[in-house]
């Protein structure tokens, strides 16, 4: 596949999370179960929240960034996303349970290995009063493929051919090659729809914070004061009665610092936010200001290795590495002992929908790296490993960053390497996701992977030789035809079973190392409630559940 502009700052290291707190690793021992093992659960996962009972004027909400833009071409990451999944609309609707509904398209049809037709919904008025038409849709879906534009959102289109207006209310995508891949991601940020109207009127200053956006939502942008806050209002000629806003306002403050966060949710100033730093879970768990909730999720924690010149270059060492890390340290330590020791790249959630036994057999097959640093200094030995120096990217962002850290250091030192942590700023952090020249002489750095889709390929995809997101540029021939062969396969089982080929191959070779998984986290404030917890809310429109909670 070709090098595409895609996955950059939300991959990189869920930069809000938790708060600045130091803890040991050191005495949080264990052995991971054959498959790379889990963590006795600490919480249980809620598929919703209790129903409000009726509308409510408004609620405040915090996230832990300012979006730099609103355009949905650029919005990849947790900020961003989360406002527009509540205001623009895809084709396609993720929902809840990760599974994909018919959103401004009534349905689809893929009539050829290399056609998707989308039937438009009538009626559907965007928030300035106008109508939607396939027009619009045409324009939102070609700026995805506007090399002027170099949207986030390149990698989902690597296959388009052409998109085209085909009747009054019909759109029609052609593909280059057959892809099982693009009308999930339609569900999506890259399904996005805005008027086209907007579009032309806006042009480069689109989505910023004086214009914002016009799109088809249950909530319509109200205003943003920069540095302080965003707000929606309910847009009361929304189409889908069952989304209708029950909330007439919504705030969304910006709190950087995690501990404000947390403190504000306790004193009832914010009623709620995603990602709720975990080291304040107890405290949150027993709070009389709220609940807190856990949901499904489609994110790993992993070690990316950018460096394979050096001595993690050898699959060895990296396999070594893994076995050395104390995952089950790590989760129980960091992430409050609320997620789970990875078996792979992606999570199970990922393989929802996948036919008969295909994801328990992916699975089965897949190697096992429990925790073991005799063995695993005996393989690094072996491959040579003799006090060869690793820089390890960091930055002093949250507890969760520092101890994934510290326990990676350590794994390294009992393999025989020499670590050396790298502490950067933030923004220097970020810029190891966009930039080569600022990954130069970093062998290992962190991120917080999530999928768009209920895909394992949106993970594996970003590996193939010249992918945006490869960034250690590792290369496998047999791993690349195997994600081609998956993405070309419509047919279920022949999709499954290509996927789990890839996968295999990437658990043996280990260009990244995933560490552990970790379920959504949510906190309601008593005035509220209706949300259903899940990754979804990133594209579901979520903010129009919530309502009064008495």
């Amino acid at each position: 596949m070709p090098d595409t502009p895609s996955r950059t700052a939300p991959r990189s290291l869920a930069l809000g999370a938790l708060a600045a707190v130091l803890l040991t690793t050191s005495a949080c021992g264990g052995t991971a179960h054959p498959g790379g093992g889990a963590v006795a659960a600490a919480y249980k996962l809620s598929s919703t929240t209790p129903a409000a009972a009726g509308p409510i004027d408004s609620f405040t909400w915090s996230l832990f960034a300012e979006p730099a833009s609103i355009d949905y071409a650029y919005s990849f990451d947790f900020p961003p996303n989360q406002i527009l999944s509540n205001v623009c609309e895809s084709l396609l609707r993720w929902n809840p349970d990760l599974t994909t509904s018919p959103g401004l398209a009534t349905s689809y049809s893929n009539p050829t290995p290399t056609s998707w037709v989308y039937q438009i919904r009538p009626g559907v008025h965007f928030h300035d009063g106008t109508v939607l038409t396939a027009d619009d849709v045409v324009a939102s879906l070609r700026r995805n493929l506007d090399p002027a534009v170099a949207g986030d959102w390149a990698y989902p289109f690597r296959n388009v051919q052409s998109v085209d207006k085909s009747g009054p209310l019909q759109v029609t995508v052609t593909l280059k090659t057959p892809d099982s891949t693009f009308n999930k991601y339609m569900a999506a940020s890259p399904g996005t729809v805005e008027s086209a109207a907007t579009l032309a009127k806006d042009g480069k200053d689109y989505g910023n914070p004086a214009d914002g956006v016009n799109c088809t939502g249950p909530f319509a942008f109200s205003s943003w004061t920069s540095g302080q806050s965003l707000v929606l209002k309910r847009f009361d000629d929304y189409w889908d009665p069952q989304l209708k806003a029950k909330a007439g306002q919504v705030k969304f403050v910006f709190l950087s610092d995690p501990t404000t966060r947390v403190n504000a949710f306790r004193t009832g100033e914010v009623d709620g936010g995603w990602m709720v730093p975990a080291d304040a879970y107890d405290q949150l768990k027993s709070t009389p200001a709220g609940s807190l909730y856990f949901g499904q999720n489609t994110t790993v924690a992993d070690e990316v290795v950018n460096n394979l010149k050096g001595p993690l270059g050898d699959a060895r060492v990296r396999q070594a590495l893994l076995m050395a890390i104390d995952r089950k340290g790590i989760v129980k330590a960091g992430a409050g002992g609320v997620g789970d020791v990875a078996e792979s790249l992606v999570t199970a959630n990922n393989w929802n929908g996948a036919p008969g036994s295909a994801a328990a057999d992916a699975r089965l097959a897949l190697p096992a790296y429990p925790y073991d640093p005799a063995k695993a200094k005996a393989l690094a030995q072996q491959a040579g490993v003799n006090g060869q120096k690793v820089v390890i990217a960091t930055s002093p962002l949250d507890s969760q960053t520092t101890i994934i850290t510290q326990a990676v250091a350590q794994a390294a030192t009992a393999i025989g390497l020499k670590p050396e942590i790298d502490t950067i700023s933030a923004d220097k952090y970020t810029a190891l996701f966009t930039d080569p020249a600022a990954r130069q002489n970093v062998d290992l750095f962190l991120t917080f992977w999530y999928t768009s889709i209920t895909d394992p390929l949106d993970m594996y995809g970003s590996l193939q030789t010249g992918a945006f997101s490869n960034y250690g540029s590792w290369s496998n021939p047999q791993f690349d035809a195997a994600v081609d062969q998956a993405v070309a396969a419509y047919d279920p089982a022949e999709h499954a079973a290509a996927t789990a080929k890839a996968q295999q191959i990437a658990m043996q070779q280990l260009p990244w190392l995933p560490l552990y998984t970790e379920p959504v986290s949510v906190f309601l404030g008593k005035r509220i409630t209706g949300v259903q917890p899940s990754i979804a809310y990133l594209y579901y429109p979520w903010a129009a559940q919530i309502g009064a909670s008495r």
